[in-house]
């Protein structure tokens, strides 16, 4: 008997349901290496391969317009492969916004959202601006003379830099917001002093701040994180709390059984003692939401996104 099903198997006599094998997935991250969605599929890529969810797992960076160049690409070649995965989140949905993208995030399949971040902002450890009182005196003084370097255009980082602004009573259309298309360029402008400020999440700059090269000035989160020495905006008299997410999409075209399939596999990620150590490191937040929900939650985002856009000039 065994050897007839060895022979059937082999002959594709008999098809195995997707489940009873490992799938070797692909994971996009729609933007450059070291940043946060690259962080974040790199993390996924570990948790799968150490659990035995999959064996072979390939993570590739299409960057370019705030994730939006990669969901073009990933919505089309995807189409009907339950082996391809796209990471993004709050940042994209501000990009398509900003682009006016012709793809959007209903061309392909929400699976769940995963973490939620806080921002930071950062200086040189060397920096004249020590607080971020000081910050504020200056942008009051002169918005232009104040250069935040974050992401994308339209993304959570311009989005705080510009709600920054707009709660000390600054307009947020004169924000001198520099955008770049990964953290590792964000990084380099901030440590070779060419922007006043840095403003990401925290991971994308943990390494400097612990190596001594960056100082952070504060964290955009209701109550202070363990892993960050740093005041939240409110403690420092800026009531301002902004959380970014991330999350991860399917192609389109699948059927019922594979979007539930995959789900499942990142469902065991999230559960994964891997992934749990990967957000005590880094100050991420379990944000798991799947399925219906989490497009439910998509669509609240996208009109509120809308709204503080158009406030801070972005969107007409």
């Amino acid at each position: 008997m065994k050897q007839f099903l060895a022979a059937a198997m082999l002959a594709g006599a008999i098809a195995l349901p997707m489940t009873a094998l490992a799938a070797d997935y692909t994971i996009m991250a729609p933007a450059g290496p070291g940043g946060g969605w690259d962080q974040t599929a790199r993390a996924m890529q570990d948790a799968m391969t150490t659990t035995g969810i999959s064996g072979n797992v390939q993570v590739i960076n299409v960057p370019g317009a705030g994730g939006t160049i990669g969901l073009a690409q990933f919505a089309q070649e995807a189409n009907g492969d339950p082996t391809r995965l796209l990471v993004g989140g709050y940042v994209m949905v501000g990009a398509i916004l900003t682009n006016n993208a012709p793809v959007k995030l209903d061309a392909v399949t929400p699976i769940a959202r995963l973490t939620g971040e806080y921002e930071v902002i950062v200086v040189p450890a060397a920096s004249e601006l020590l607080s971020l009182a000081d910050l504020t005196t200056k942008l009051k003084a002169d918005p232009g003379a104040v250069s935040w370097a974050g992401g994308s255009a339209g993304g959570t980082d311009h989005i705080t830099a510009g709600l920054f602004a707009k709660t000390v009573g600054v307009d947020p259309k004169l924000v001198n917001y520099i955008a770049f298309s990964g953290g590792g360029e964000a990084l380099a402008a901030v440590l070779g002093n060419q922007v006043t400020v840095g403003i990401s999440g925290y991971g994308e700059f943990q390494a400097q701040v612990e190596a001594g090269a960056l100082r952070v000035l504060g964290v955009s989160a209701p109550e202070r994180i363990s892993v960050i020495d740093a005041p939240t905006f409110t403690e420092a008299g800026v009531e301002l709390v902004v959380q970014n997410w991330r999350g991860v999409w399917a192609g389109p075209g699948l059927s019922a059984e594979q979007t539930a399939a995959i789900t499942a596999d990142v469902e065991k990620v999230v559960n994964s003692e891997s992934w749990k150590q990967t957000l005590a490191t880094k100050g991420w937040n379990n944000t798991w939401l799947p399925g219906d929900a989490f497009k439910a939650q998509l669509a609240k985002e996208i009109d509120a996104t809308s709204a503080i856009l158009k406030d801070i000039g972005l969107v007409q």
